[in-house]
């Protein structure tokens, strides 16, 4: 059975028809706009019902950047997009010309469910995902099971304090692990050194086109494929930072296998080297238990569409 996975971002849609082998056949984008609800409602409808004219599909999974409630129909709170308490799955089933099971999943489970069944983790029964964006998401599957939590908003890794006191988060508290494991840190690091130490960051700025404040991660990573010092301690720092909050989750978890995924991604082992060199650093009983492996995910900017489709399908 085919279904439709939509990858719901803050600007735009991105929506796919996926066959039972994580196969995508067709996509379409809409753009949308953040503080409109109801205009990201009739993209969606409108987008799935010109899939479905030219595929036969049995249910659209929603993979939404938030936490989504137990049932998967509602998104209870999104930090980047006007939702509330609302009710997605019915708003989108509402305008659609099919009459198809519509189910909300949270973005990142979705990405980790992709690459559990479809990618990096398909030989694997313990895996947690880290998708390393603005923010940082996680999925967590043990024993082959996405683990959602009692109220649907398990995996949120995001979110564990890592720094008391540090820099302040927009879930309203401080030090997360996000501000410190993310695109956005990466960005903001590059930026404060820039100004710090102009000369060091003379590569950084020229690619930003003149300006230390255009300074963006895909910036940082072309300059560490050609070697620029900055930008390779930069993304040696990234990755610390997620090797070793990864080690405190495999303190609670115990995984087998984690995957990082998102666009640092990009810099292979750039960023993989520090982050597997921080997780063993950061170990506890080193040498005395199996080291998880750390690997990139292979989906990229599909992985929403595909895992969002195969668990509306499941």
């Amino acid at each position: 059975m085919h279904a439709i996975g939509v990858d719901i971002g803050g600007t735009k849609i991105a929506v796919g028809v996926v066959d039972e082998a994580g196969r995508i056949l067709a996509k379409v984008r809409r753009d949308t706009a953040a503080d409109d609800v109801a205009s990201i409602d009739r993209a969606i409808a409108d987008a799935c019902t010109e899939l479905a004219r030219e595929h036969e599909v049995g249910a659209i999974g929603l993979a939404a950047a938030g936490f989504v409630s137990p049932d998967r129909s509602s998104v209870l709170f999104a930090p980047n997009i006007a939702w509330r308490e609302y009710p997605l799955a019915q708003r989108v089933g509402d305008l659609l010309d099919v009459d198809v099971p519509v189910v909300v999943e949270n973005d990142a489970n979705a990405a980790g469910w992709a690459e559990f069944r479809f990618g990096a983790a398909h030989d694997a029964t313990d895996m947690i995902m880290l998708t390393v964006g603005t923010g940082l998401g996680g999925a967590v599957v043990v024993d082959r099971e996405l683990v959602r939590g009692k109220w649907g908003v398990a995996a949120e890794v995001g979110h564990m304090r890592v720094v008391p006191g540090g820099h302040y988060c927009g879930c309203g508290h401080e030090g997360c692990w996000e501000q410190y494991a993310s695109g956005s840190a990466l960005v903001r690091d590059a930026r404060q050194a820039a100004v710090a130490n102009p000369d060091a960051a003379r590569r950084l700025v020229e690619l930003a086109g003149g300006d230390r404040e255009d300074i963006q991660g895909p910036h940082v990573t072309q300059a560490a494929q050609e070697g620029d010092p900055l930008a390779i301690e930069l993304l040696a720092t990234l990755g610390r930072w997620i090797g070793e909050g990864a080690a405190s989750v495999a303190a609670l978890l115990d995984p087998e296998l984690f995957v990082i995924g998102g666009g640092v991604g990009a810099a292979g082992d750039l960023l993989l080297l520090p982050v597997r060199k921080a997780y063993e650093a950061q170990l506890s009983a080193l040498g005395h238990r199996p080291v998880a492996q750390i690997e990139l995910a292979r989906h990229g900017n599909e992985a929403g569409i595909v895992g969002a489709a195969d668990l509306a399908r499941r």
